[in-house]
Parts: structure tokens; C-alpha cells; sequence
């Protein structure tokens, strides 16, 4: 579940008088997603997203995760945008937490992408990065390889717990990781979260992108190594080359990658597997059953992240290197 802060009617009301976005008519919970809690306003203005920042979420990055959605909504980017408070701020307080109300977007997320959904995402986040790279405003990304350590050296005593040997194997992983890791490939902001529950679909045809609150300023062979890990293997855990070829064409038909990204890609997206694995391994080890926060099993990652150590060329993903 995604509410794990509960608003009364009355407080919302009063919340919602500080927008000119109408009269509350319903709300609702929405049960997906796992950092913030969500509902679905509708008013006598339409429909609407409250979210609540919850714990994980740091107050002092909301500005840039609504600046960024200003940013890229303004140069065509289906993207969520924040209403405008009277104030003139984006955001406010409710139930004891910040909170922003943003526009709602049409569609829905696709359970079972097929290629063309994975070209159209492609495209998507390569208009991304071209759209975010006049924004202002920079975040490092709390999840890069300096993050990683912290979150393994918080769980590897009890990694083979998991399954047996993990704990060798991620030993291996940043040893390589740290000889090997890019530092001068094209960056700049990138979404670092593009799964496909934070991507709506009208039939084929993509309507928006949601949940920037990952975002942050890295590699953009990373963001696109996230995806491939995110959209490009079946439910029997094996890599479908068909809608790799996609993904990296519609990424190419709007910014093409440069040879150093291309080569880099097979150690990216092992490290993009690493990191999911974590954060879901750090959870399942220490977030006690029946906490509200969603804990996600990290079998499919590992099993992601073994894949991806016997990659040695991008032309393995479908991609001329």
C-alpha cells in the first residue's frame, strides 16, 4: 500500500482553500507505489494528485523534484505539473507532512509491455535528458555507488539469509564496480526510477511520465541501463533481445549515444541491477512484516544482476557498438 498517512476530510478542505482548483467532491487512496502517500482528488475544478511527503523523501529536494516537472512539462514533456498555491508556492502542509497537489494525467501502466511500448519509452527518456538540460537546479544521486555501500554494508551479514553465496557475489560485483566504474560519460538530470508503473499508456501511444522523485543529476547511459533492467525481461526472468532493440532505438532516434556510453552500457545496467537489488534487499532484512512500507522480494534482481555479469557488449541488448 501507498497511504501511510490517513487526511481527514476537514483538514483536506482546508488544505485545499489555499488553491484555486474548486470544492472537494471525492478523494481517495491510491495503493500503489511505495515512498509517499497518494490520493485521487476530484473537485468541482477536475481531477487531481495530492501526495504526502513521507519520511524517505527529503523536504529540502522537493524543490527541485517540482521545479524539474515545471521545467520539462514547459518544453513538452508529458509530465505532472504542481498547482500554484495562492501563495504562490508549490508547496504546503497537511496531516504533518509537506505536501503538493499536481495535475492528473490519463492513462494507465502497462503489466505486460510489448516492444513498441518499449520504443515509445525509449524516445521518452531521451527527450528527457534533452529537455532537462537547461534546468537549473542540481541533486546528486543519494543512490550511486557511494549509496550502494552504505546499504550493503548495512545488510551483508545476513545476505545469505537471502540466498546462499549473495554475499561473495555483491563482494565481487563492486570490486569490479570500483575499478571500473565511468566518471566521464554525458550526464546530466535523469529520471533514475522509469518502470513501467511510472509510465501511462493510451493503448500504444504513451501519455505521460510520472514519480520524479529519484531524480537527480547522474550518467544518462545509467538512467537508459535502469530501463533496460526495468522493461526488457519476461516474467521467467530472461532478457527479451526483441524489445531491447526497441528501447535503444526509440532512445537513438531522438539522442544517439556516443561510442564510450555504448561500451559502458554492460557494466551500467549491472550496476543499475546492484542498485534495485539493494535497496530491495535492505528492506526485506530490515523492515519488519507488517510495517506500512512496501517491501519489494529482491529474487527478480538478483537474478537481473546475474545476467547482466555475463554481459560483455551492448550488442547483446541489440545495439551496433
Amino acid at each position: 500500500m501507498a497511504v501511510y498517512t490517513d487526511v481527514s476530510e476537514g483538514d483536506l478542505e482546508a488544505f485545499l482553500g489555499e488553491y484555486e482548483i474548486g470544492s472537494l467532491l471525492s478523494y481517495k487512496g491510491i495503493a500503489e507505489g511505495s515512498e509517499n502517500s497518494n490520493f485521487l482528488l476530484h473537485t468541482s475544478g477536475g481531477a487531481h494528485i495530492l501526495t504526502l511527503y513521507e519520511k524517505r523523501v527529503e523536504a529540502s529536494d522537493l524543490p527541485f523534484f517540482l521545479g524539474l516537472m515545471q521545467h520539462l512539462a514547459e518544453r513538452g514533456i508529458n509530465c505532472p505539473l504542481p498547482v500554484v498555491r495562492r501563495d504562490g508556492q508549490l508547496i504546503g502542509r497537511l496531516a504533518g507532512r509537506p505536501a503538493a497537489i499536481i495535475t492528473f494525467l490519463e492513462g494507465v501502466w502497462m503489466r505486460r509491455p510489448n516492444a513498441n511500448h518499449c520504443r515509445e519509452v525509449g524516445r521518452a527518456l531521451a527527450s528527457l535528458h534533452v529537455a532537462g538540460r537547461d534546468f537549473p537546479l542540481t541533486r546528486p544521486n543519494a543512490l550511486s555507488v557511494a549509496g550502494w555501500r552504505k546499504l550493503w554494508e548495512a545488510s551483508r551479514e545476513r545476505a545469505d539469509e537471502v540466498e546462499p553465496g549473495l554475499a561473495t557475489e555483491v563482494d565481487a560485483d563492486f570490486a569490479e564496480i570500483d575499478r571500473n566504474w565511468p566518471a566521464d560519460l554525458p550526464a546530466g538530470v535523469i529520471h533514475a526510477d522509469l518502470f513501467p508503473d511510472n509510465v501511462f499508456f493510451i493503448g500504444e501511444k504513451l501519455s505521460g511520465l510520472i514519480d520524479f522523485y529519484f531524480a537527480c543529476n547522474d550518467l544518462y547511459a545509467y538512467d537508459l541501463a535502469t530501463c533496460l533492467n526495468a522493461w526488457c525481461f519476461e516474467k521467467d526472468h530472461a532478457f527479451n533481445l526483441t524489445k531491447g532493440i526497441a528501447l535503444l532505438a526509440g532512445y537513438q532516434s531522438v539522442r544517439p549515444l556516443e561510442p564510450a556510453e555504448k561500451a559502458a552500457l554492460p557494466l551500467l545496467a549491472r550496476g543499475s541491477a546492484l542498485r534495485f537489488m539493494l535497496t530491495r534487499l535492505y528492506d526485506w532484512l530490515t523492515i519488519p512484516d507488517g510495517a506500512l512500507v512496501q517491501k519489494r522480494d529482491p529474487h527478480e534482481y538478483i537474478r537481473r544482476l546475474r545476467f547482466q555479469r555475463r554481459v560483455t557488449s551492448a550488442r547483446e541488448y541489440g545495439i551496433d557498438v
